[in-house]
């Protein structure tokens, strides 16, 4: 790029991205955004990624962003190109994703003349994004780049939305430098040391005390993760983790009992319910962990850690609170642990364990085998065994798949995972690999999908070949909306409306269509060799696995019920009865 006291818009906003570390945009060009296009052109710094569809541009980002840390970045036209970003902006506000979107939008003098192409994105997603700007001063456009990209990634992470009017990119400007701009946000990272010693205070006297962790501490990045361990190792406190915090924790660690919540473990839910501390750390208590509020761990001293002040009190009341990262929150409380020489009271963390072993032993988990059809549980079983040398990405679509994913699959280290949780975005999964084999080209990146998911994104299999990105799908096909079609049967009295599609795609045909390989494997006998054949390809694979169309997912904690009141299975329906004294499973 020109180096010259005035710039183009367009010179400025490479120029901006570069200083802030961008390497690679996802995109699909327009009318709006073709003077950008044309500095991409001149330029080699800057790597392009050209989509098949907006969402999926979106949700690349937040697979590059989720795995690597950094910011995600998008490029989009006016228009209808903006509007098809929405659904992945609002998904990665749920999530906490760092992503900056930028969006064309008609020249500065047309705005609100109903032009061609022209949406008020700022409007639009004013909703589904941390922040939003649209630039009208070509000299503003860096300061508002690097503004942006600081909002997106401090504090609690999220998506931004820069909209450009094509004048504005057209135009001459002066560019500044990231050390020119004083950011106005600035988020609360340190937490107060008061709370804190008081924390820890209330932590060493616990009886049955329980460590609740989220995303957050993912997002706060690997010394996070690694002070949670530390500090959880420290204490010899069970841990639970969230759909999103996996990884977080090794999963190989005794201490871990599983992910929580609606599908999460029996040991894990009723560790929640009977504890008498929680320790949340970057969790929000969202609806599919908490089950009945008014009867979620009901007898518990709850601490909540969380960088987002918002977030406290919001759907669960507690009785401390601390602002602040959770890498430096973390810090403190492992240094006051050490200076005041605190122990966990081991008599009473004894028979606590003693509990929940026997929890542990109920197998919660387990499922029938068979010897004539897939068991979806099986199938993720042995993709985990042959794969786990490879230290994969994994990502996921949504539905009964993703949660037997979570539960079959384990994970040691942070930023492996990714997955849509809070908006449960249906076609995320197969764009967010193709954003995290970009972002790791040599590492083992698989989606596993459900066939119905699979199809919502599916265009992007020709991104994959087009850019020779060998990301592995791994397709549960059970030829039904599984998740739906598991909510009709049990709370629907098995009126299974509108869940049932006759007419997939031969996905080995289509595959093959892309240019891609398929694969399929419709016995039990069959899937770890077809495992190993899409592992020894170095092209993008489809794997059909056929899997058993009955099969559910569980435990489950049904809508409207708490904890203590798990459905472990799809035979006996067992639970334990609600204020029963009785540790063990009864009939109800």
């Amino acid at each position: 790029m020109a180096q010259k006291d005035t710039l183009t818009g367009a010179e400025i906003l490479l120029k901006a991205l570069v200083d802030q570390g961008v390497e690679v945009l996802f995109g699909y060009p327009g009318g709006a955004v073709l003077p950008i296009y044309d500095e991409l052109f001149k330029q080699n710094r800057l790597r392009h990624v050209l989509v098949r569809h907006e969402q999926a541009a979106v949700h690349a980002a937040e697979g590059y962003a989720r795995s690597t840390g950094k910011v995600g970045c998008v490029l989009v036209t006016s228009g209808p190109g903006a509007t098809n970003t929405i659904t992945g902006l609002a998904d990665a506000l749920c999530d906490s994703i760092p992503v900056v979107c930028l969006t064309g939008q008609v020249p500065t003098h047309l705005i609100g003349n109903d032009a061609f192409q022209e949406a008020d994105i700022t409007g639009i997603t004013r909703p589904c994004t941390k922040h939003n700007y649209l630039v009208k001063d070509t000299n503003q456009l860096a300061r508002t780049v690097h503004e942006a990209f600081h909002v997106a990634r401090s504090g609690r992470p999220g998506p931004v939305v820069i909209d450009l009017p094509k004048d504005v990119t057209q135009g001459p400007g002066e560019y500044q430098p990231p050390s020119r701009v004083k950011p106005k946000y600035k988020p609360q990272v340190k937490g107060d040391i008061r709370a804190i010693e008081q924390a820890v205070e209330i932590i060493a006297n616990a009886k049955r005390p329980v460590f609740y962790v989220g995303g957050g501490v993912v997002n706060s990045g690997p010394a996070a993760c690694q002070l949670l361990t530390q500090f959880v190792r420290m204490t010899g406190f069970p841990i639970t983790l969230t759909l999103m915090g996996l990884g977080a924790f090794p999963a190989s660690d005794p201490l871990f009992l599983g992910m929580l919540g609606m599908h999460g473990t029996y040991e894990a839910n009723l560790a929640m319910h009977g504890c008498d501390v929680m320790i949340n750390i970057g969790a929000r208590f969202d609806d599919r962990v908490t089950g009945r509020l008014n009867a979620f761990a009901p007898e518990s001293t709850k601490i909540h850690i969380d960088i987002d002040p918002s977030s406290i009190n919001k759907n669960v009341a507690v009785d401390l609170s601390i602002v602040g990262d959770a890498a430096h929150v973390l810090e403190d409380l492992i240094k006051v642990w050490k200076a005041r020489q605190c122990r966990a009271d081991e008599r009473a963390l004894k028979a606590w364990w003693s509990r929940i072993e026997e929890w542990r032993a109920q197998d919660c988990l387990h499922y029938e085998s068979s010897n004539k059809v897939i068991k979806p549980q099986y199938a993720i079983q042995r993709l985990y065994q042959l794969t786990r040398d490879r230290n994969p990405y994994i990502c996921t679509e949504v539905g009964q798949h993703q949660m037997w994913a979570a539960q079959h699959f384990r994970f040691d280290r942070p930023n492996h995972w990714m997955t849509s949780g809070g908006l449960g975005t249906m076609g995320y999964g197969l764009p967010a690999a193709m954003g995290v084999q970009v972002a790791h080209p040599e590492a083992l990146v698989i989606d596993i999908a459900g066939e119905s998911s699979i199809q919502m994104n599916i265009q992007e299999m020709a991104t994959l070949c087009q850019y020779r990105l060998p990301v592995k799908v791994f397709i549960l096909n059970n030829q039904y909306m599984g998740m739906v079609r598991q909510w009709q049967e049990l709370i629907h009295g098995g009126r299974y409306s509108e869940s049932h599609m006759d007419s997939h795609p031969d996905f080995v045909k289509l595959a093959d269509a892309f240019g891609a390989v398929g694969l399929r494997a419709t016995k039990p006998g069959e899937v770890d060799d077809v495992i190993k054949e899409m592992l020894a390809v170095d092209r993008p694979v489809i794997v059909d696995m056929r899997t058993d169309a009955s099969e559910n997912c569980f435990p489950m904690i049904m809508p409207g019920m708490a904890h203590n009141e798990m459905v472990l299975g799809p035979e006996d329906r067992a639970m334990e009865k609600p204020g029963s004294e009785d540790d063990g499973m009864v009939l109800v």
